[in-house]
């Protein structure tokens, strides 16, 4: 059975993993799935990583781990803030988040892209634009969450886009194989995005598909 690692936190109380833990529990059920705060299950044994974080500080051997993980052939599935990858926990008790200057070098080149900014939740559409195992049975859909604007390099798959009033066509679904096993979903904000059944759908899909054995 695969070994699927679901790692986020609490530190924010808008992506609090405690908060969103059912959910990902239930899109992932039939898995053998680890759903955790500690950074140091990066040194275990599993066959996908779910990533959840924002912030995505890591020490030098949880980095290590997560980089000889996808080199050696394992899956990586970000997942909506797993693309935050300049938001930081803040040093003044008084605020929330703090802000790199630049996205994590290593974890910028394991994705393939990063988050930029949003604009409010809204309901928007979700374009499928690229037949792919991730995208198998899944239809262009509507979804209720947060919409990220992204930057992304131009070598990745692009599966999927946003159909929004007011943004362009921003990357939702892509694949980095530059990079090994390495897929990308930017929704997953809302709890009506993570029971949305196209969201499930992708979410399993992309850990099939990262799924090496």
């Amino acid at each position: 059975m695969t070994r699927v690692l679901v790692l986020g936190e609490n530190t924010f109380p808008f992506h609090a993993i405690d908060e969103k833990r059912d959910a990902f529990a239930a899109a992932l059920e039939g898995y053998d799935v680890t759903i955790t705060t500690d950074r140091d299950a990066l040194t275990g044994e599993y066959d996908v990583l779910v990533d959840y974080l924002t912030d995505s500080s890591l020490s030098d051997e949880q980095l290590d781990a997560l980089l000889g993980h996808v080199e050696s052939g394992g899956g990586y599935v970000g997942v909506h803030c797993a693309s935050d990858l300049t938001s930081v926990a803040a040093d003044d008790p008084d605020e929330v988040l703090d802000h790199n200057e630049e996205p994590f070098p290593e974890l910028r080149e394991l994705i393939g892209g990063h988050f930029l900014t949003h604009p409010e939740q809204s309901e928007f559409g979700v374009d499928v634009v690229e037949p792919h195992a991730i995208t198998e049975g899944v239809d262009d859909f509507t979804v209720y969450d947060e919409p990220y604007q992204v930057e992304v390099d131009d070598d990745l798959q692009v599966l999927a886009t946003m159909d929004h009033p007011d943004l362009e066509d921003y990357p939702v679904v892509w694949t980095n194989e530059s990079a090994g096993r390495v897929a990308y979903v930017s929704l997953g904000h809302t709890d009506e995005a993570l029971a949305n059944d196209s969201f499930v759908a992708l979410l399993r899909n992309a850990v099939e598909w990262a799924d090496a054995n």
